[in-house]
């Protein structure tokens, strides 16, 4: 069973829209997800904004995908090196703790990604 970075079993990112590398709603990963999809995080407007600047459209629906596009709130599973990118330009959104995959300590300390942790009620996912 997969775990978060608190320890814990790893917990639903969203359902609505679906995520995840397996589209499973979960931030799973595996030596195929060359991504690293493993940081759960609810999006906001200014991260949108920057991926798109940085050549990933996450906003523009694409029926091909089954992709409706992402609106601020929704949660995603996002690249870790992505989310830290936006985190050194003043971008990163708030990440959800318990949805975000322990893989996710090797390219962050947990101490960096509590400062950040989204502060909102309710862990389960949307």
């Amino acid at each position: 069973m997969a775990k978060n970075v608190l320890g814990t079993p790893l917990v639903p990112c969203s359902y609505d829209p679906l995520t995840g590398f397996y589209r499973d709603g979960c931030c799973r990963t595996d030596d195929a997800d060359t991504g690293t999809h493993v940081v759960c995080a609810r999006v906001t407007a200014e991260f949108l904004a920057f991926s798109l600047r940085r050549g990933n459209d996450l906003v523009t629906p694409r029926a091909e995908w089954r992709f409706a596009g992402l609106r601020p709130g929704d949660r995603w599973c996002l690249c870790v090196r992505r989310w830290l990118e936006a985190l050194d330009a003043g971008a990163a959104p708030p990440i959800v703790l318990d949805s975000t995959n322990a893989s996710a300590l090797h390219h962050v300390s947990l101490d960096v990604l509590k400062q950040h942790a989204w502060k909102g009620t309710g862990a389960s996912a949307a």
